[in-house]
């Protein structure tokens, strides 16, 4: 807010009624210079670190990304460079719901049942997944399929070699051979939950509905794929604590998803997979997106309390992971590509992967242009929606358009973001924040140094961060890397090791040294 003074010609003894309303006009604008430096002034927040208590080793898998079979632009080159940049390590693929209705030896769908790029065959992921050293989760169609099908590809991805004698595709560019990808992880179907057993149906499932059915099949899928590669880790469909359909009852499902899954299926699997989308369409709020994340310490409790009810002693081996994440669980809006989803993503990511879980997976790669909520009440003057973290550069049929395809929306950074926090063989330790709209994680990385993620989830506010660090001392200052209103790409610069002030609505991370650098 500014003032300007306008001086009136008086009559009368104009000289001094022109020095008084030049004292006034004065006084007014110091006045005003103070209020203005009074708002400006930046709140003050406490952040402790303790480097001394361990939250978990980051590994190779922690940090993924959905892609899709549908998706146009996977295999282009600027595709693996922002994979690469952003160094995710983990691909899931084929898809979605997408994946219980592909076969991977023909590379195409059930008949009726959407689209499938006959390019993005499962040999050519493979190749960005190589081309940019990710391990590959692939979800096998249980939804159309059988558990032979499900070996056969476990035997074509890993069993490889020069008197190979299973199974050999029919699409461009398979191996007579097979091939030894050693792919590790593979889930049995997707939300299965959503295919008719609770009334919702947008699940492809030609087994029968029911928990009872899909447990069954569980374990005749699990060991057909297991009996061609006894190594690979299998998934099991679970329900996110607190979210639909969890706790759910039905006539084909007389007891709770989960219980009944883990019951049976327990001993035959290495992994439960739980989705999580915390709002629904249409009603997004930017506050409440942010503030979701602290629902996720009592989801993850919730799930290790039912895999130790059912699974044994085989319980401490089972990992959880989060195969699909984002904002809203279906019709994207402008928050979907906005600052506050990057905000989000990180403190997602993050917040997960401290309490336990050992992978989590951003729906997705590329996804496409939605004409969803726009609303004035959220963040930023898009008027579209899009799931991808890169664009694919479609329209609507209102001709709104996204930018060019691959250009990073801001979601990207958010996911960019975490590799200066850490990476695979860094530990995750223990931090707090006196403001609640400051999220703060940290990791003490493997070379030594001490980084600090700091999320600031206050549109309006900026906060000066004082670091409380106990069990490091920091000796050579710190470099700061932030992302936020106004950032194309992520900025870094020399700090301080004691403190820093973060803009409203920002991602910064301070990465602090020690005399061991």
């Amino acid at each position: 807010m500014s003032m300007e003074c306008a001086y009136l010609r008086l009559s009368g003894r104009r000289d001094i009624r022109i020095i008084c309303a030049v004292v006034v006009c004065a006084l007014l604008s110091a006045l005003m210079g103070v209020t203005n430096a009074s708002a400006a002034t930046p709140t003050a927040a406490h952040i402790t670190v303790n480097a001394r208590q361990s939250l978990g080793t980051l590994t190779s898998i922690s940090k993924g990304l959905n892609t899709a079979v549908w998706d146009g632009n996977l295999l282009d080159s600027a595709t693996t460079a922002a994979v690469k940049a952003a160094d995710v390590h983990l691909l899931r693929y084929p898809g979605g719901s997408t994946s219980d209705v592909y076969h991977w030896q023909s590379a195409t769908n059930i008949a009726g049942q959407g689209y499938a790029d006959p390019n993005n065959t499962f040999d050519a992921f493979m190749g960005v997944a190589q081309a940019t050293r990710s391990q590959a989760m692939v979800t096998v169609n249980y939804g159309g399929g059988t558990p032979q099908e499900a070996a056969d590809w476990v035997q074509y991805a890993n069993k490889g070699g020069p008197h190979y004698n299973g199974p050999v595709p029919t699409y461009t560019g398979g191996s007579s051979t097979g091939h030894r990808y050693g792919v590790k992880y593979w889930e049995i179907g997707n939300e299965l939950y959503g295919n008719g057993t609770y009334g919702a149906d947008w699940e492809y499932d030609t087994h029968g509905l029911g928990s009872s059915t899909y447990a069954t099949n569980v374990v005749a899928f699990s060991q057909a794929m297991k009996a061609v590669d006894p190594t690979i880790n299998v998934g099991v469909v679970l329900t996110a604590p607190g979210n639909w359909p969890d706790g759910v009852t039905s006539a084909s499902s007389p007891q709770p998803w989960n219980d009944t899954v883990l019951a049976t299926a327990c001993s035959s699997i290495d992994f439960v997979v739980a989705h999580w989308y915390p709002q629904g369409p249409g009603v997004e709020s930017d506050a409440t997106l942010l503030a979701s994340t602290s629902q996720i310490a009592a989801m993850v409790s919730g799930l290790r309390a039912k895999i130790t009810q059912y699974c044994g002693t085989h319980a401490s081996a089972v990992k959880i992971v989060v195969t699909e994440t984002n904002s809203v669980y279906t019709n994207p809006g402008k928050q979907s590509v906005s600052l506050v989803n990057a905000l989000y993503l990180a403190d997602n990511y993050t917040t997960w992967l401290e309490n336990g879980v050992a992978n989590v997976d951003w729906w997705d790669l590329h996804n496409g242009i939605v004409a969803g909520n726009v609303s004035d009440t959220l963040y930023g003057d898009t008027q579209y929606g899009d799931y991808g973290v890169l664009s694919n550069g479609t329209c609507t049929s209102t001709s709104i358009c996204e930018p060019a395809a691959n250009t990073p929306f801001a979601p990207y950074y958010g996911l960019q973001m975490l590799k200066y926090l850490g990476n695979r063989g860094d530990r995750m330790v223990s931090s707090t924040s006196d403001q609640s709209l400051v999220a703060v994680h940290a990791v003490r990385q493997d070379d030594g140094k001490l980084a600090v993620l700091l999320i600031n989830k206050d549109p309006n506010n900026a906060y000066t961060v004082s670091l409380d660090l106990k069990g490091y001392e920091a000796r050579h200052g710190a470099i700061v890397y932030t992302y936020g209103e106004n950032s194309t790409s992520i900025t870094s610069a020399h700090g301080t090791s004691s403190s820093v002030t973060i803009a409203p609505y920002s991602l910064t991370t301070v990465v602090l040294s020690s005399d061991r650098d």
